[in-house]
Protein backbone atom coordinates (compact mmCIF):
# COMPACT_ATOMS: atom_id res chain seq x y z
CA UNK A 1 0.00 0.00 0.00
CA UNK A 2 3.14 2.27 -0.17
CA UNK A 3 2.18 5.60 -2.20
CA UNK A 4 3.03 5.60 -5.95
CA UNK A 5 6.77 6.10 -6.77
CA UNK A 6 5.65 8.64 -9.24
CA UNK A 7 3.30 10.98 -7.41
CA UNK A 8 4.00 13.96 -7.29
CA UNK A 9 3.54 15.97 -3.82
CA UNK A 10 -0.09 18.03 -5.36
CA UNK A 11 1.23 20.93 -2.83
CA UNK A 12 3.96 21.82 -4.94
CA UNK A 13 2.45 22.10 -8.09
CA UNK A 14 1.32 24.65 -10.12
CA UNK A 15 -2.35 25.34 -10.62
CA UNK A 16 -2.02 24.02 -14.30
CA UNK A 17 -0.23 21.49 -13.22
CA UNK A 18 -2.42 19.84 -10.88
CA UNK A 19 -5.47 20.88 -13.02
CA UNK A 20 -3.87 18.47 -15.53
CA UNK A 21 -3.31 15.80 -13.19
CA UNK A 22 -6.76 15.56 -12.46
CA UNK A 23 -8.26 15.33 -15.79
CA UNK A 24 -8.91 12.03 -16.32
CA UNK A 25 -10.55 12.51 -19.62
CA UNK A 26 -7.51 14.24 -21.16
CA UNK A 27 -5.32 11.73 -20.32
CA UNK A 28 -7.42 8.72 -21.91
CA UNK A 29 -7.46 9.26 -25.31
CA UNK A 30 -10.54 8.21 -27.17
CA UNK A 31 -12.34 9.13 -23.44
CA UNK A 32 -15.58 10.15 -25.19
CA UNK A 33 -15.63 6.99 -27.20
CA UNK A 34 -15.23 4.89 -24.50
CA UNK A 35 -18.11 6.81 -22.65
CA UNK A 36 -20.19 6.79 -25.67
CA UNK A 37 -20.11 3.02 -25.80
CA UNK A 38 -21.04 2.72 -22.17
CA UNK A 39 -24.24 4.47 -22.92
CA UNK A 40 -25.29 2.55 -25.92
CA UNK A 41 -24.63 -0.42 -23.65
CA UNK A 42 -26.54 0.70 -20.72
CA UNK A 43 -29.38 1.98 -23.13
CA UNK A 44 -29.74 -2.00 -24.38
CA UNK A 45 -29.63 -3.10 -21.00
CA UNK A 46 -32.31 -1.09 -19.95
CA UNK A 47 -34.61 -2.15 -21.93
CA UNK A 48 -33.99 -5.42 -20.93
CA UNK A 49 -35.04 -4.68 -17.45
CA UNK A 50 -37.76 -1.98 -17.42
CA UNK A 51 -39.74 -2.91 -14.56
CA UNK A 52 -38.47 -0.78 -12.05
CA UNK A 53 -36.41 2.28 -12.92
CA UNK A 54 -36.62 5.67 -12.38
CA UNK A 55 -37.73 4.99 -8.43
CA UNK A 56 -37.76 8.29 -6.89
CA UNK A 57 -36.31 8.79 -3.42
CA UNK A 58 -36.20 12.15 -3.28
CA UNK A 59 -37.93 15.64 -4.39
CA UNK A 60 -35.00 16.93 -6.86
CA UNK A 61 -34.70 15.17 -10.32
CA UNK A 62 -31.76 13.13 -9.96
CA UNK A 63 -33.45 11.81 -7.00
CA UNK A 64 -34.24 8.75 -8.67
CA UNK A 65 -33.18 4.67 -8.85
CA UNK A 66 -32.71 2.50 -11.31
CA UNK A 67 -33.07 -1.45 -9.99
CA UNK A 68 -32.13 -4.36 -11.92
CA UNK A 69 -33.61 -7.98 -10.68
CA UNK A 70 -32.03 -10.93 -10.76
CA UNK A 71 -34.00 -13.39 -8.85
CA UNK A 72 -36.08 -13.30 -5.52
CA UNK A 73 -34.49 -12.60 -1.77
CA UNK A 74 -31.07 -11.49 -4.08
CA UNK A 75 -28.40 -9.76 -2.48
CA UNK A 76 -28.59 -6.26 -3.74
CA UNK A 77 -25.48 -3.94 -5.02
CA UNK A 78 -25.96 -0.21 -5.27
CA UNK A 79 -23.24 1.51 -7.75
CA UNK A 80 -22.74 5.35 -7.75
CA UNK A 81 -21.71 6.85 -10.88
CA UNK A 82 -18.41 9.11 -11.13
CA UNK A 83 -18.07 11.98 -12.94
CA UNK A 84 -16.34 14.61 -10.00
CA UNK A 85 -20.14 15.39 -8.51
CA UNK A 86 -21.17 17.64 -11.23
CA UNK A 87 -20.85 15.53 -14.12
CA UNK A 88 -22.87 12.35 -16.11
CA UNK A 89 -25.65 10.58 -14.47
CA UNK A 90 -26.63 6.93 -13.69
CA UNK A 91 -28.03 6.14 -17.52
CA UNK A 92 -24.41 5.99 -18.75
CA UNK A 93 -23.52 3.45 -16.42
CA UNK A 94 -26.11 0.71 -16.01
CA UNK A 95 -23.63 -1.89 -18.52
CA UNK A 96 -21.51 -2.54 -15.14
CA UNK A 97 -24.68 -4.28 -13.59
CA UNK A 98 -23.95 -7.25 -16.31
CA UNK A 99 -21.26 -8.63 -14.13
CA UNK A 100 -23.46 -9.22 -10.52
CA UNK A 101 -26.39 -9.66 -12.34
CA UNK A 102 -24.72 -12.83 -14.00
CA UNK A 103 -23.69 -14.05 -10.37
CA UNK A 104 -27.68 -13.29 -9.32
CA UNK A 105 -27.26 -10.41 -7.64
CA UNK A 106 -29.48 -7.74 -7.89
CA UNK A 107 -28.22 -4.01 -9.06
CA UNK A 108 -29.30 -0.79 -8.18
CA UNK A 109 -27.69 2.41 -9.73
CA UNK A 110 -28.78 5.78 -7.94
CA UNK A 111 -28.65 9.29 -9.44
CA UNK A 112 -27.93 12.39 -7.49
CA UNK A 113 -28.47 16.26 -7.90
CA UNK A 114 -25.17 17.69 -9.37
CA UNK A 115 -22.84 20.40 -8.75
CA UNK A 116 -22.93 23.46 -8.34
CA UNK A 117 -26.75 22.82 -8.28
CA UNK A 118 -26.15 20.85 -4.79
CA UNK A 119 -23.40 21.30 -2.40
CA UNK A 120 -21.08 18.39 -1.81
CA UNK A 121 -22.58 17.82 1.95
CA UNK A 122 -25.96 17.26 0.35
CA UNK A 123 -25.08 15.08 -2.36
CA UNK A 124 -23.64 12.80 0.33
CA UNK A 125 -26.93 13.08 2.64
CA UNK A 126 -28.86 12.39 -1.12
CA UNK A 127 -26.89 9.29 -0.97
CA UNK A 128 -27.77 7.96 2.48
CA UNK A 129 -31.15 9.05 1.47
CA UNK A 130 -31.29 6.76 -1.75
CA UNK A 131 -30.08 3.85 0.87
CA UNK A 132 -33.02 4.36 3.28
CA UNK A 133 -35.36 4.05 0.04
CA UNK A 134 -33.46 0.92 -1.27
CA UNK A 135 -33.37 -0.17 1.96
CA UNK A 136 -36.98 0.07 2.98
CA UNK A 137 -38.42 -1.13 -0.81
CA UNK A 138 -35.76 -3.84 -1.11
CA UNK A 139 -38.60 -6.73 0.32
CA UNK A 140 -40.95 -5.42 -2.33
CA UNK A 141 -38.55 -5.53 -4.96
CA UNK A 142 -36.80 -8.76 -4.25
CA UNK A 143 -33.89 -8.38 -2.10
CA UNK A 144 -32.46 -10.76 0.48
CA UNK A 145 -32.92 -7.48 3.61
CA UNK A 146 -29.56 -8.38 4.78
CA UNK A 147 -27.85 -4.85 3.98
CA UNK A 148 -27.02 -3.31 0.95
CA UNK A 149 -23.20 -3.32 -0.41
CA UNK A 150 -22.16 -0.23 -2.15
CA UNK A 151 -19.66 0.15 -5.14
CA UNK A 152 -18.71 3.03 -7.03
CA UNK A 153 -16.33 4.99 -9.66
CA UNK A 154 -14.06 7.91 -9.25
CA UNK A 155 -16.54 10.28 -7.56
CA UNK A 156 -18.89 7.50 -7.00
CA UNK A 157 -15.51 6.05 -4.98
CA UNK A 158 -15.49 8.80 -2.97
CA UNK A 159 -19.48 9.05 -1.92
CA UNK A 160 -18.99 4.91 -1.87
CA UNK A 161 -16.56 5.72 1.36
CA UNK A 162 -18.86 8.16 2.57
CA UNK A 163 -21.65 5.98 2.28
CA UNK A 164 -19.94 2.89 4.44
CA UNK A 165 -21.05 4.73 7.65
CA UNK A 166 -24.83 4.11 6.75
CA UNK A 167 -26.25 1.21 9.19
CA UNK A 168 -27.89 -0.60 5.87
CA UNK A 169 -24.57 -0.73 4.40
CA UNK A 170 -22.79 -3.96 4.67
CA UNK A 171 -19.18 -3.42 2.65
CA UNK A 172 -18.18 -1.47 -0.33
CA UNK A 173 -15.66 -1.39 -2.95
CA UNK A 174 -14.44 1.97 -4.31
CA UNK A 175 -13.20 1.99 -7.80
CA UNK A 176 -10.28 4.92 -8.67
CA UNK A 177 -12.12 7.00 -6.17
CA UNK A 178 -11.30 10.42 -4.23
CA UNK A 179 -10.76 10.10 -0.70
CA UNK A 180 -8.35 13.72 0.16
CA UNK A 181 -10.74 16.60 -1.41
CA UNK A 182 -7.90 19.50 -0.83
CA UNK A 183 -6.25 18.60 -4.08
CA UNK A 184 -9.58 19.07 -5.76
CA UNK A 185 -10.08 22.35 -3.87
CA UNK A 186 -7.59 23.88 -5.35
CA UNK A 187 -7.86 22.68 -8.63
CA UNK A 188 -10.59 23.33 -11.58
CA UNK A 189 -12.79 21.28 -10.23
CA UNK A 190 -14.11 23.54 -7.32
CA UNK A 191 -15.56 26.46 -9.72
CA UNK A 192 -18.47 24.45 -9.30
CA UNK A 193 -18.16 22.27 -6.03
CA UNK A 194 -17.75 25.50 -4.10
CA UNK A 195 -15.60 24.01 -0.88
CA UNK A 196 -13.79 25.94 1.61
CA UNK A 197 -11.21 24.12 3.71
CA UNK A 198 -14.21 22.61 6.35
CA UNK A 199 -16.61 21.18 3.64
CA UNK A 200 -13.48 19.64 2.69
CA UNK A 201 -11.89 18.26 5.58
CA UNK A 202 -15.96 17.13 6.64
CA UNK A 203 -15.60 15.11 3.44
CA UNK A 204 -12.41 13.63 3.04
CA UNK A 205 -12.43 10.24 4.10
CA UNK A 206 -8.82 10.26 5.06
CA UNK A 207 -8.77 13.17 7.21
CA UNK A 208 -11.36 11.69 9.97
CA UNK A 209 -10.44 10.52 12.95
CA UNK A 210 -11.45 6.90 12.36
CA UNK A 211 -14.17 5.06 9.48
CA UNK A 212 -16.53 2.58 9.51
CA UNK A 213 -15.76 -1.09 10.79
CA UNK A 214 -16.84 -2.69 7.99
CA UNK A 215 -14.94 -4.25 5.06
CA UNK A 216 -14.05 -2.26 1.92
CA UNK A 217 -12.32 -3.30 -0.95
CA UNK A 218 -10.62 -0.08 -2.96
CA UNK A 219 -8.97 -0.80 -5.93
CA UNK A 220 -7.42 1.45 -9.04
CA UNK A 221 -5.41 0.95 -12.25
CA UNK A 222 -2.07 0.79 -12.99
CA UNK A 223 -1.89 3.38 -15.40
CA UNK A 224 -4.07 6.06 -13.71
CA UNK A 225 -2.83 9.62 -12.88
CA UNK A 226 -0.04 9.18 -10.22
CA UNK A 227 -2.28 11.80 -8.08
CA UNK A 228 -5.72 9.11 -8.48
CA UNK A 229 -3.68 6.34 -7.72
CA UNK A 230 -2.22 8.03 -4.73
CA UNK A 231 -5.75 8.64 -3.43
CA UNK A 232 -6.62 5.57 -3.45
CA UNK A 233 -3.07 3.82 -1.72
CA UNK A 234 -3.27 7.01 0.66
CA UNK A 235 -7.01 5.89 1.81
CA UNK A 236 -5.71 2.02 1.96
CA UNK A 237 -2.66 3.04 4.19
CA UNK A 238 -5.17 4.86 6.69
CA UNK A 239 -7.87 2.25 6.98
CA UNK A 240 -5.10 -0.26 7.88
CA UNK A 241 -3.55 2.59 10.36
CA UNK A 242 -6.41 2.34 12.22
CA UNK A 243 -6.84 -1.47 12.12
CA UNK A 244 -10.12 -1.05 9.89
CA UNK A 245 -10.57 -3.86 7.26
CA UNK A 246 -9.44 -3.00 3.70
CA UNK A 247 -7.98 -4.37 0.70
CA UNK A 248 -6.26 -2.73 -1.72
CA UNK A 249 -5.36 -3.45 -5.26
CA UNK A 250 -3.82 -2.21 -8.57
CA UNK A 251 -5.71 -3.85 -11.66
CA UNK A 252 -2.48 -4.16 -14.14
CA UNK A 253 -2.94 -2.17 -17.27
CA UNK A 254 -6.32 -0.81 -16.26
CA UNK A 255 -6.49 3.22 -17.06
CA UNK A 256 -9.28 5.13 -15.37
CA UNK A 257 -11.68 3.91 -17.85
CA UNK A 258 -10.92 0.41 -18.94
CA UNK A 259 -10.77 -0.59 -15.48
CA UNK A 260 -14.75 -0.73 -15.76
CA UNK A 261 -14.20 -3.80 -17.57
CA UNK A 262 -13.50 -5.48 -14.51
CA UNK A 263 -17.02 -4.88 -12.96
CA UNK A 264 -18.52 -5.40 -16.53
CA UNK A 265 -17.38 -8.98 -16.96
CA UNK A 266 -18.82 -11.57 -14.98
CA UNK A 267 -15.65 -12.93 -14.72
CA UNK A 268 -13.69 -9.86 -13.62
CA UNK A 269 -11.78 -8.89 -10.88
CA UNK A 270 -14.07 -6.09 -9.85
CA UNK A 271 -16.94 -8.60 -9.65
CA UNK A 272 -14.79 -11.47 -8.29
CA UNK A 273 -14.00 -8.79 -5.56
CA UNK A 274 -17.76 -7.88 -4.98
CA UNK A 275 -18.89 -11.40 -4.54
CA UNK A 276 -16.30 -11.83 -1.61
CA UNK A 277 -17.65 -8.94 0.01
CA UNK A 278 -21.23 -10.50 -0.17
CA UNK A 279 -19.63 -13.94 0.90
CA UNK A 280 -17.85 -11.89 3.95
CA UNK A 281 -20.88 -10.30 5.25
CA UNK A 282 -23.78 -12.67 4.13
Amino acid sequence: MAIPSDAPDWRGMSKEELDRGLNNGLAVPGSGDIMANWEQRSAALRTRYPAHLDLRYGPRERNRIDFLKAADRAPTLLFIHGGYWQMRAKEFFTLVAEGALAHGINVALTGYTLAPDATLDEIVAEIHAAIDFLQRELPALGGDGKGIVVSGWSAGGHLTAMALSHPHVRAGLGISGIYDLEPIRHSYLNDKLGLDEAASRRNSPVKQPTGPDKPLSLVVGSTELPLLRQQTADFACYRAKHGLPVSYEQIAGANHFTIMNEMIAPEGRITALLRELFARTG
